[in-house]
């Protein structure tokens, strides 16, 4: 099997994840000329800001990158679920004198369209990955005509197997401590998720491509465990939410240096769709899970005028406070820095 390193071109057998949110081309840029794979998260870009980011890539480093999407079906609209979601949070409102009627609707994350392969036409991406499955076979074609490779996430050996069925060159295995978005797309049935170790093997033995561990995998010796366990290479994210490349909030910042990292839960109250993230207020009084959250991505809309009350007096109450299980493993460090540690695992 060719390895990692040589079907996407880096010298290190390492992506870092795309994390929307907490990171633009400053960490995906530090990452590529590191040596790993620099992911840049493109759910949530307009065309503009996407175009403007992959250029300043581009400008930053002649090596190999990353760029993320996700592959969503979006859901139809549920009037009476928006009330309940709306309803839910009306004490929250109230104590934040936010006007929920002037709430604006919004789909919170773009799936991947024609529209950004036109843009993407233009850049031939080295490596274009993907979350929540994979686009329609047109649009997948139009990716690999750049020549660009392609991977995408599987939470399941039958995920995996379909992944391969379409041809992509690279599995990421997510396991269950990974923080942020579980990518499952064949079930969402929470017990068919997998820790990162439990799945791994499974995924190896099922499928003839590459297949890259994430998860819970934050220092040398995790990394050096996955090789162990047959990953052809590693994507991390949590770890890198503290060096100063990434953006990630300043209550987010803190939150990742407490206690609070002990208590992380998934949860569906910022998205709709289940992501791992630090307990947190509003994740304590509602529970994580919820009935009544709009499907991914729709929950988004109504929360954020609560996030940015609270973000604005310094509280992370609100926010989605995405981490993976091994928060332990953040350095305040350049994110270059933290990926020749990491690599020197394998």
């Amino acid at each position: 099997m060719e390895t990692l390193q040589k079907l996407l071109g880096i010298d290190l057998p390492l992506i870092q994840a795309p994390m929307a949110g907490v990171q633009g081309h400053a960490l995906a840029t530090a990452v590529s000329n590191a040596g790993g794979l620099g992911s840049l998260p493109c759910a949530t870009l307009s065309l503009d800001l996407l175009r403007k980011e992959i250029e300043q890539i581009r400008a930053g480093t002649d090596k190999p990158y990353n760029i993320n999407f996700f592959a969503h079906v979006p859901p139809v609209p549920d009037a009476l679920r928006d009330a309940s979601w709306h309803a839910a949070l009306a004490p929250y409102y109230r104590e934040f004198g936010i006007n929920a009627d002037e709430i604006p609707a919004g789909p919170g994350r773009a799936p991947f369209s024609a529209e950004v392969a036109e843009l993407l036409s233009e850049f031939r991406p080295p490596v274009v990955s993907f979350h929540f499955g994979l686009p329609d076979k047109a649009l997948l074609a139009r990716v690999r005509s750049w020549g660009s490779r392609i991977l995408s996430s599987a939470t399941t050996v039958a995920e995996a197997r379909w992944l391969e069925e379409q041809g992509v060159d690279a599995i990421i295995a997510q396991g269950l401590e990974a923080g942020g978005h579980r990518g499952f797309f064949l079930s969402h049935d929470l017990t068919t998720q997998l820790g990162t170790f439990a799945l791994l093997p499974q995924i190896v033995r099922a499928v003839k491509v590459p297949v890259i561990a994430a998860g819970g995998i934050a220092d040398a010796t995790g990394v050096a465990a996955a090789k162990l366990l047959g990953a052809a290479g590693v994507q991390i994210g949590t770890a890198y939410l503290l060096t100063p490349e990434a953006t990630t909030s300043a209550p987010h910042r803190a939150a990742l240096k407490s206690d609070a990292i002990e208590h992380t839960a998934l949860t569906n109250l910022f998205t709709g769709g289940p992501a791992r993230g630090i307990v947190n207020r509003v994740m304590r009084e509602l529970g994580p899970l919820s009935n009544v959250a709009p499907a991914f991505p729709l929950a988004t809309a109504a929360i954020a005028p609560l996030r940015s009350k609270a973000e604005a007096q310094g509280s992370g109450d609100f926010s989605p406070l995405w981490s993976g299980q091994n928060a332990r493993g953040c350095k305040e460090i350049p994110a270059a820095d933290l990926t020749q540690e990491l690599a020197a695992g394998w």
